[in-house]
């Protein structure tokens, strides 16, 4: 659309992209999901309550059209810009509280761009891999503060050596061990001062890792996360629970502190890793739902026009951001691996799918619409 200002209307070379009404979507968004909840006014809790915080996250090119052009039609709204006025029948709207962006991804040295087939679409990434390695990756390598680059060879590295075997590894010989030597979850004896420290670590990174997600560093937070889970194979390799076959008591005890860490590891991880999340929890013999999933519904226009589908989810259950003593007694059964370990040969099979000339190309589809799309 053409600027509306003296000396801009006929300017041929610029002009104002749909975001600048597109933004307006989160708002009617919001007053339409109030109208189904069957409480109309429930969107007010988070565009009129001062006490409400807005969040709002996306790449750097989108920045300007948060950070200037949707502040502006908040302020205007609320007749609180230059020319005053007094708020629309709305009332006066809250502003963002904070634009959280992050920088680009490139894929293999290239820019993102699906007319020369470089890019990868979520379905078929899922028909080949599971969804924590991606998010995995994206968390703990991505674009947090700078450019970079998505390599098949990294990724192949960070699933096999930090998953599979990091986290994995110190979630299956933990159970395994457990269900092998106890059938359940032993209980603890006098802990030593090696127990109380893992402990200790495990409870107090809840502060450090929430602190860090509360600020947005989300790379930070999960490579603290990780910390603690190094720390608690370093604790399992020290104590060498499996050669504790005369000391069953001693054995249970290094085998219940180390069930706790991976408990505390879980929950730490469930923002990042939430489909992996659930399977850690029944492996701990947990039963219900640890990780609330969102869901696609298809639903039916309140005005009459074709039905479309919604994203949502029940997020009233699930886990709690604290530690939560294990129950000693718990049946456990021998685990089944969390994480798939890749072959290399994947990396040149991938590669080859981002040439042109080959059939099939492996599309991560984007997350949010490029404004000059």
């Amino acid at each position: 659309m053409p600027i509306p200002l003296e000396g801009w209307r006929d300017r041929s070379d610029k002009r104002i992209y749909v975001w600048f009404d597109a933004v307006i979507g989160y708002l009617s968004a919001s007053i339409e999901w109030a109208r189904r909840s069957g409480d109309p006014e429930a969107w007010r809790k988070w565009w009129s309550d001062d006490a409400a915080r807005g969040y709002y996250f996306m790449g750097k090119d989108n920045i300007v059209f948060h950070s200037v052009i949707w502040p502006a039609l908040l302020l205007g709204y609320s007749g609180e810009g230059d020319h005053g006025g007094e708020p629309g029948e709305l009332g006066r709207l809250n502003l963002p509280t904070e634009v959280v962006s992050s920088e680009f991804l490139t894929m293999e040295g290239r820019k993102f761009s699906s007319s020369r087939q470089v890019v990868i679409y979520v379905r078929d990434f899922l028909a080949r891999y599971d969804a924590d390695a991606l998010r995995y990756f994206i968390a703990v390598a991505g674009p947090e503060s700078q450019d970079t680059d998505f390599t098949w060879a990294e990724f192949l590295r960070r699933n096999n050596d930090e998953l599979v075997a990091g986290w994995g590894n110190l979630v299956n010989r933990s159970v395994s061990m457990a269900a092998k030597n106890f059938g359940a979850i032993p209980p603890a004896g006098e802990l030593t001062a090696e127990d109380r420290a893992l402990l200790e670590t495990a409870r107090a990174a809840y502060g450090s890792v929430g602190g860090l997600i509360e600020r947005h560093r989300q790379k930070q937070a999960i490579t603290e996360a990780m910390r603690v889970v190094g720390e608690a194979n370093k604790y399992l390799s020290d104590q060498a629970p499996w050669k504790m076959k005369d000391d069953l008591d001693r054995m249970g005890t290094v085998l219940h502190v180390a069930l706790q860490a991976v408990s505390d590891c879980n929950t730490l991880l469930t923002p990042f890793l939430p489909h992996s999340a659930q399977k850690v929890h029944e492996l701990l013999g947990g039963e219900g739902v640890h990780a609330p999933m969102p869901s696609i519904v298809q639903v039916e226009d309140l005005d009459g026009g074709p039905s479309y589908p919604i994203l949502t989810g029940d997020y009233s259950t699930g886990s709690r951001w604290e530690s939560v003593p294990i129950e000693s007694g718990r049946p456990l059964a021998p685990p089944k691996p969390v994480f798939r370990k890749l072959d290399p040969s994947i990396v040149e099979e991938e590669l080859a799918r981002l040439d042109p000339g080959s059939r099939g190309h492996l599309r991560v589809s984007h997350v949010a619409a490029d404004p000059g799309d």
